[in-house]
């Protein structure tokens, strides 16, 4: 039996696969300046608790700051809790290591006598062979939640801060945008592909808020969260799904804004948008664009960077061109680059004219 030495594979573990470890877990990772922040996956099921999962790249170690009564662990503790809860299997801590170490080729091993180990290796395995991404019958439901409650959202009042950056009204009455004036949040449902109501999501107009918890949150009304697993579903795709068919062509943006914006310049009825709602694009929502016939796949992210590269530039590439590794084989991957620089930084394509974004298009690289 081989087992793998924990303190070497810890120290090859970057940020970046940390990052990824916690979007296939569906923790909702966002990268932070001093690590990342996660939904508290080591205690809840995915698209419950808060996010209040900190890791932190300069100890490598993660904190929870609600609910675990050892509140500060390494990713392969983490790797024990998420197999408990959302796996229903115990493991220990070589089963963590092994499994990490493996994932992204991490070397340095030892023999171990198998005696020495209480862990189910054949059920590990078995573990292993369904996280790839050649498992194509695998689909996720995700539970709605009662759509009454989008009665109770202000749809007159005009959403002018996105009216002025050229998101039409029309756009945003399709996707039930509005307003609650509680919080001072643009409100923004997401539908699952059979238009099932599955998690609201707010846009908050308050500067202190955004700054010091993100722009984008789910939404809590009477105590109730209406969150779900953004890596596991596509907003838009209910929209423009028959269109995707038709072409073959889906457009991945990181936000909603950004599709609503690609409904108005050309038209709900020609829209092949999605948003993937973050930096990252899940093996489940590729899965969902094959489902729906797409044969090509455009990414196109925010320009996360301000000087060719810079470290900004440097991690944006990368991110892409491992996005494009991992999912090559399964459909065609292409990008939209702003090699010229057109856009503005943080800009998605988007964002400025439809005849810019055209040109950005026209122009997609494939690595």
């Amino acid at each position: 039996m081989i087992t793998y030495d924990k303190k070497e594979v810890r120290e090859k573990l970057s940020i970046d696969l940390v990052f990824q470890l916690l979007e296939e877990w569906q923790g909702n990772p966002t990268y932070t300046d001093f690590g990342i922040v996660s939904d508290t996956i080591c205690h809840n099921p995915p698209g419950e608790g808060s996010r209040k999962l900190y890791y932190y790249k300069n100890t490598g170690l993660f904190h929870c700051y609600t609910g675990c009564a050892e509140p500060s662990f390494d990713p392969f503790q983490l790797l024990i809790k998420v197999a408990r809860i959302q796996w229903n299997k115990e493991y220990d801590l070589n089963a963590a290591v092994r499994y990490i170490a493996i994932k992204f080729g991490l070397a340095g091993y030892s023999e171990l006598n198998e005696e020495d180990t209480l862990i189910d290796w054949k059920t590990f395995d078995s573990y292993d062979r369904l996280q790839d991404f050649e498992v194509k019958d695998y689909h996720i439901t995700l539970k709605p939640y009662d759509m009454t409650i989008l009665t109770r959202l202000n749809y007159r009042v005009r959403i002018k801060p996105w009216e002025d950056e050229g998101i039409s009204r029309e756009a945003m009455h399709n996707a039930l945008i509005g307003y609650f004036p509680p919080t001072a949040q643009i409100t923004i449902p997401h539908f699952d592909v059979n238009n099932n109501f599955i998690g609201l999501r707010g846009r908050t107009l308050v500067k202190e808020d955004a700054e010091r918890y993100g722009k984008y949150r789910p939404m809590v009304i009477g105590r109730k969260q209406y969150n779900h697993p953004l890596g596991m579903n596509l907003y838009n795709l209910n929209n423009s799904k028959d269109n995707i068919r038709k072409v073959g062509i889906a457009i991945v943006f990181e936000s909603e804004k950004s599709t609503l914006h690609y409904q108005s310049f050309f038209g709900i009825d020609n829209d092949i948008s999605v948003a993937c709602c973050g930096s990252n694009i899940s093996a489940y929502q590729v899965q969902a664009l094959l489902d729906q016939g797409a044969k090509e796949m455009v990414i196109a992210f925010d320009r996360q960077w301000q000087e060719k590269n810079d470290d900004e530039y440097k991690h944006w590439i990368k991110n892409l061109e491992k996005l494009h590794d991992r999912y090559k084989n399964n459909i065609d991957v292409s990008i939209i680059y702003d090699r010229d620089m057109i856009t503005g930084y943080k800009d998605s394509p988007v964002d400025l004219t439809a005849d810019i974004f055209l040109e950005l298009f026209k122009n997609r690289v494939r690595l």
